[in-house]
């Protein structure tokens, strides 16, 4: 078993080596595509070595976007993404902080029935309510709006149940502590929970920036104003471009600046990210 262990070693790393490159093959197919002219992606094969057109198709694409498409600019369409999904993810993290921490530390009437139907909301999606929602947006005049983007989404039964599940993990002890030292709950809140729970909002907002990042259908149906286009409908646009071939060396250029914002969270918040999915700070 002894003499065994480098030959497993080699191939765990083989192994993981390959299912690396299976994983980010088609991100390097994006790219080299990216990089290339048109006539070159419709010459029926596929280039894998980069081409000499990459500063132009993206500063073409970051200053002016693809006329085809509507012309609107990527970095704007960055720019829209990630406020909105910067917004949904810090909203959800403050709504559910508080409503977990009223839920726990709170003995107030008819608190677990507020809890569970905080909790059925779950089965009320966005999408199902998407009419009614609609109405309401429109009435109070937030559509073509970071507002109107943002406010529906913001709640969220999810990191509502994840808080208040941690917040009963915690020792009554500190509790106690607190109020013995004359802290009422909001510094008790501020000054003990909030520092406790930096893992898992950590590992929340990860996962709520990248459903933030990833919303279409929302989107598409409250703006109107091409300002307000977000990077998933303008990919969608330039994909389903009307009479005409689409730029796939654009759309592949688009894919890969989508894509960096995300990666660029998850990468700076892995840590973190990990810790608090697995972990808890007592």
């Amino acid at each position: 078993m002894v003499e065994n262990r480098p030959v497993l070693t080699i191939l765990r790393h083989l192994v993981l080596g390959l299912g690396v490159a299976i994983v980010l093959f088609p991100v390097w197919v994006a790219f080299v595509a990216s990089t290339h002219p048109q006539a070159a992606l419709m010459s029926g094969t596929a280039p894998l070595l980069p081409g000499d057109r990459l500063i132009e198709n993206y500063s073409q694409l970051l200053s002016a976007g693809m006329s085809q498409a509507g012309g609107t600019p990527v970095g704007l369409m960055l720019l829209n993404s990630f406020i909105m999904a910067l917004l949904i993810a810090t909203g959800k993290i403050a709504v559910s902080l508080v409503s977990a921490f009223a839920i726990v530390y709170f003995r107030f009437p008819f608190r677990m029935i507020a809890f569970w139907i905080i909790f059925l909301t779950l089965m009320l999606p966005v999408e199902v309510r998407i009419l009614p929602t609609f109405e309401v947006i429109a009435n109070l005049g937030m559509l073509n709006s970071y507002a109107g983007l943002t406010i529906p989404l913001v709640a969220s039964a999810t990191a509502t149940f994840l808080f208040r599940q941690f917040y009963l993990t915690i020792p009554d002890e500190l509790a106690e502590a607190a109020r013995m030292d004359g802290a009422g709950p909001m510094r008790f809140f501020r000054d003990i929970l909030l520092p406790l729970s930096r893992t898992n909002i950590a590992a929340i907002f990860v996962i709520m920036f990248l459903f933030g990042w990833n919303q279409y259908l929302w989107p598409l149906i409250v703006t109107t104003d091409e300002s307000y286009t977000t990077i998933v409908m303008g990919i969608y646009r330039m994909v389903n471009v009307s009479d005409e071939q689409p730029q796939w060396h654009l759309v592949m250029a688009t894919a890969i600046l989508a894509l960096l914002p995300p990666v660029a969270v998850i990468l700076v918040m892995q840590r973190l990210f990990v810790k608090g999915l697995v972990e808890t700070e007592k």
